[in-house]
């Protein structure tokens, strides 16, 4: 069992640094070129199933690997990113100034915390936990395309991990990436709960 992670091409809130949450924006035209340069790297991982949520850029991203790599692609809604409901379209600094404490929190613990007007971190946690069940016991190279925050609360799952979003914005986390989680203890925990 191998798991890539994919974050998308970038759109222009990853350029302006703004939440971007359920929103769909289309990727900008550098990222679909971003796009297009890792077809390349996830061709060498030998990927053999692509999973996403409804929402895009994450779909657009996942399609297209998909469709030039000739891979099945599975669009789970569990996948869907995080309703970061009012943050949504927010840049980061609006948010870090208006609620400091609250926006620390979201990022050290999300679980612990609900964006206002937003979706639970706990029920995102679980979420995921449910969409990763069947593809994990499927077994296989399987890559999921997911926009940040669920991105990295994916990471933090399988890794078994508790959920953290301390390196999730930024420059810390590329747009158009692809990299490979390997942890056994964090899959037979997925394929096991509930």
């Amino acid at each position: 069992m191998a798991i890539f992670l994919i974050r998308p091409g970038e759109t222009d809130y990853d350029v302006q640094d703004r939440l971007q949450g359920t929103l769909n924006l289309p990727l900008t035209e550098r990222g679909i070129s971003q796009v297009d340069a890792l077809i390349d790297q996830v061709q060498v991982a030998g990927i053999d199933r692509i999973y996403c949520g409804p929402n895009e850029p994450a779909l657009s991203t996942a399609r297209r690997i998909s469709r030039q790599l000739d891979i099945p692609l599975k669009v789970l809604d569990q996948l869907s990113n995080v309703d970061l409901g009012l943050w949504q379209g927010l840049c980061l600094e609006e948010i870090r100034a208006k609620q400091p404490r609250v926006f620390k929190q979201w990022r050290e613990a999300p679980g612990s915390v609900c964006p206002p007007q937003g979706e639970a971190g706990e029920y995102a946690c679980e979420r995921i936990q449910e969409a990763l069940r069947k593809p994990v016991k499927k077994g296989g190279v399987i890559a999921i395309v997911a926009s940040e925050p669920l991105a990295s609360l994916i990471e933090c799952q399988i890794r078994g991990e508790s959920p953290d979003l301390t390196d999730s914005f930024g420059k810390q986390r590329p747009s158009a990436c692809c990299q490979r989680i390997d942890s056994p203890t964090a899959v037979s925990h997925n394929t096991s709960a509930k």
